[in-house]
């Protein structure tokens, strides 16, 4: 039965993978043979350097193991750009993702809800939220005629009431689990899971670059320190590679409520 987890050769799908746990993700799942299709909004320097990177570690050319690794600047918010690298996908690997971790976020702090123009509350939502609609349209056709296939968010604990942002955050990372939730439920027939990570106060990110950004905070963590991208791709790497796992929100925040 462990071919029902096995990941080596599939097809994963990373939004925001240039840097932080984007980049992780790309890390551990390189690691285990999984080819690898990246989306970056602007860094095309971070995201190449990162493809070198991979390929020098995990893939040696010509080898029957070598993992294809494809790069596709994408703004999640735009429908008509996701579209467009699923047809850049179908032509570099044949085929479209195994595997979904829905990443790419959007969160500008802003704590108080009239400081929040609506403007932004829109685009916040169509970034985290209404993007992981459009992408899990895009790859749940294929999973559903192979009956396998792993849909990971990333979620936050501003989903849960928590964190350091407005609501216009909280919206979109509570709305994402839900409809984890109910994706779950019906997806699970296919044989294809569907999860979210919600991780709390994770360094090396867009959003925390470290504990000096947010140190009042920082200093409000049970474990006393910040998390890393590693831990968080360690949850996803689990969730991947774990399917009868699914429909569960896992809360990674040092001991945050």
């Amino acid at each position: 039965m462990s071919s029902l987890n096995e990941i080596q050769g599939r097809l994963a799908l990373i939004t925001g993978a240039s840097g932080g746990i984007g980049a992780a993700c790309a890390h551990q799942l390189a690691q285990k043979g999984v080819h690898l299709a990246l989306t970056y909004s602007s860094s095309l320097t971070a995201i190449s350097s990162l493809v070198e990177e991979l390929k020098a570690k995990y893939s040696v050319a010509g080898s029957p193991n070598a993992i294809r690794i494809s790069i596709h600047q994408v703004d999640v918010a735009s429908a008509e750009q996701i579209e467009n690298m699923f047809t850049q996908i179908d032509k570099e690997h044949g085929q479209r993702p195994d595997i979904l971790v829905s990443n790419a976020g959007h969160g500008k702090r802003l704590p108080n809800i009239w400081e929040i123009p609506l403007e932004e509350f829109d685009y916040t939502i169509n970034v985290n939220l209404r993007a992981s609609f459009i992408l899990t349209k895009g790859v749940v056709e294929h999973m559903k005629n192979q009956r396998w296939g792993r849909i990971v968010f990333m979620s936050s604990i501003a989903g849960y009431g928590g964190g350091i942002n407005g609501c216009h955050y909280a919206s979109s990372k509570g709305g994402l689990t839900g409809m984890m939730r109910n994706l779950s439920t019906r997806l699970a027939e296919f044989n294809i899971s569907v999860n979210d990570v919600a991780p709390a106060m994770i360094g090396e990110t867009g959003m925390i670059p470290n504990a000096q950004a947010i140190p009042e905070v920082a200093a409000g963590i049970p474990l006393g320190r910040l998390g890393t991208p590693e831990e968080v791709a360690n949850v996803v790497t689990m969730l991947v590679t774990t399917g009868y796992m699914t429909g569960q929100s896992l809360l990674l925040a040092g001991g945050l409520k």
